[in-house]
């Protein structure tokens, strides 16, 4: 049975059915042979035809990463980090790769507060002169990542070469840019063109000033290139040895950066144990530290604690006291990341203390007061960044993620490369003593993370989730996780779900509301205490990020898929 609903501030009636009590602005695509979930149609479609040439989820996963750095440079790029989490299904067991790179082994809190000095205080560091100066830069790890996950996941099948052919093909050749992606394209021009010359053509626009507009062709004969030498000559001798490395050395250094061709050539991923946080009857896995999925882990472990002890109704999207507990909670986690959060080899505890059920339950239930605010955290800030997920046929599944950071990251463009830089160091503190602190050959606070979910029971795939956007990302799982474990909801409506997203993590802090959210809900939080910012729409909901999902049928195998209609991409599947 149906009904037809008006959507919301008199946009175009669709048909909805019963269970889903809000406007979903897609239906799931269901298939069963393999599926991809991204950002980039053409993405997608370059990780299916891999799939149904015999690739496993980790060999099509890193085509269609190589295809997001050609269609969405403004997201990610080999300028920037990669961060994924593989399930075996043979093993059913969950696998972790951390590809963020470290600070120059040169840079440390006295050369920024030599090069980045604040005019206010003596000894101070300008944070907006930092955020996007070249020492910002660290190393990128997407290269040595990619090659990586072939090398321990990969069936033998293809090489490096073969996958990121297609990716290569497409940047030579050009491809149509999505409307959402040319309008943060265009929007970040001005950050590449602050490192150029008054009459110097600027890297990654279509005429020497300007961004792509929806639908124009754009080419990138450069990124080509590069894509090429990396599959023909590996991570080391075709990127970071050679003709990019000295390249983006040449670029930092110009800049006033520290960066040398030995931290690029010391670069080497870790292969850490992913951790977990049960709700109900899933487990959600994420990388550990120095990645923040930490903090949605003790957002589910304290939500989960709220519920066992009835300190808040059961969980029903979309009601006041939903968006309430999930927002104290993710407070909570937010507290504790900024707090500890740092280069694993720096922190004072560690993850398994800050995930002890007993302290997350003692905090959760102490601190929340189902009737105010009263928790307080701060994390760091957003970001852009690209998420997808990949199931094959035999349900092996990859969530993967990319990101520059913030849009182009600095801007700076090696060259001849065809990319940007990160500014990835800026996640860094520069509060001297904080374990997070700027050092040298340090990996420093990420926001970037993929995320995992399998059954409690059997550790049986559930579904490969994410959620980009810098503080949004721990949010987003949260959300995510709760709307189709508690709610019910299919991954495409948990998608398209109202979301919220705490601006910085603080007791008085702002909260955005996505337009969809019933005013009488925004009214209740915001008598409870809340500061909000309601009613976004248009391109104001990146603020909430991108999601993509792929979940699998515990009965019949049949996938379910859904992708984000705040981005161009979709889910294709066969």
């Amino acid at each position: 049975m149906t009904d037809w609903f008006a959507s919301p501030k008199g946009a175009t009636k669709v048909q909805l059915v019963d269970e889903i009590p809000f406007v979903s602005r897609r239906s799931p695509v269901l298939c069963r042979n393999g599926c991809v979930a991204s950002s980039q149609p053409l993405a997608s479609s370059i990780g299916v035809d891999l799939l149904k040439q015999g690739a496993n989820a980790a060999e099509a996963a890193i085509a269609v990463a190589a295809a997001l750095n050609v269609t969405e440079p403004c997201s990610c790029g080999l300028g920037g980090d990669m961060f994924c989490l593989y399930y075996d299904a043979s093993k059913r067991e969950v696998f972790a790769i951390n590809g963020s790179g470290k600070s120059p082994t040169a840079l440390n809190l006295e050369v920024l507060q030599q090069d980045c000095p604040s005019s206010d205080e003596q000894g101070k560091i300008n944070i907006d002169k930092f955020r996007f100066s070249a020492h910002a830069v660290s190393v990128p790890g997407a290269a040595q990542g990619y090659e990586d996950l072939l090398k321990r996941h990969g069936s033998g099948k293809f090489s490096l070469s073969d996958l990121l052919e297609p990716a290569a093909k497409l940047a030579e050749e050009g491809f149509p840019v999505g409307p959402i992606t040319s309008y943060h394209w265009c929007s970040g021009i001005d950050q590449i063109r602050s490192w150029m010359k008054a009459d110097e053509s600027v890297p990654l626009t279509v005429d020497g000033t300007s961004g792509p507009k929806p639908g124009e062709i754009f080419r990138n004969a450069d990124m080509a290139r590069i894509l090429r030498q990396l599959g023909s000559k590996g991570a080391k001798e075709g990127f970071y040895e050679g003709f990019a490395g000295q390249a983006i050395v040449d670029a930092v250094q110009k800049h006033g950066g520290v960066m040398t061709l030995d931290d690029l050539k010391d670069h080497t991923s870790t292969f850490p144990n992913p951790i977990s946080a049960q709700y109900r009857e899933v487990n959600l896995w994420q990388i550990p530290p120095n990645g923040q999925g930490i903090a949605g882990l003790i957002a589910l472990k304290g939500l989960n604690s709220l519920e066992q002890q009835r300190k808040c109704p059961d969980i029903s999207p979309g009601n006041a006291d939903s968006y309430h507990a999930m927002i104290e909670m993710m407070r909570l986690g937010f507290a504790d990341a900024r707090q500890y959060v740092c280069d694993p080899n720096c922190m004072n505890i560690s993850s398994d203390f800050l995930l002890d059920s007993d302290r997350v339950e003692k905090r959760a239930c102490h601190l929340f007061d189902k009737t105010k605010a009263t928790i307080a955290g701060t994390p760091l800030p957003s970001s852009c960044t690209v998420s997808f997920q990949v199931v094959d046929g035999a349900g092996n599944a990859i969530s993967f993620v990319n990101s520059n950071f913030m849009g182009f990251g600095t801007g700076i463009v090696p060259h001849g490369c065809g990319f940007t830089l990160q500014n990835r160091g800026f996640g860094f503190s520069v509060e001297p003593g904080h374990p997070n602190a700027v050092a040298p050959r340090k990996r420093p606070y990420h926001t970037i993370i993929p995320g995992m979910l399998t059954f409690a029971d059997t550790n049986q795939l559930y579904a490969t989730i994410s959620n980009m956007g810098g503080n949004m990302q721990p949010q987003g799982h949260v959300q995510l996780t709760v709307g189709m474990v508690a709610g019910g909801l299919d991954p495409q409506a948990a998608i398209d779900f109202p979301r919220f997203c705490i601006a910085d993590g603080t007791q008085g802090g702002q909260v955005h509301m996505e337009g969809e959210v019933e005013e009488e809900v925004v009214e209740e939080l915001k008598s409870r205490g809340h500061d909000i910012c309601s009613g976004i729409v248009g391109h104001g909901r990146a603020v909430f990020g991108r999601a993509q999902i792929i979940k699998r049928d515990r009965k019949t195998g049949v996938l379910w898929a859904g992708s984000d209609g705040r981005a161009d991409g979709c889910a294709i599947g066969f």
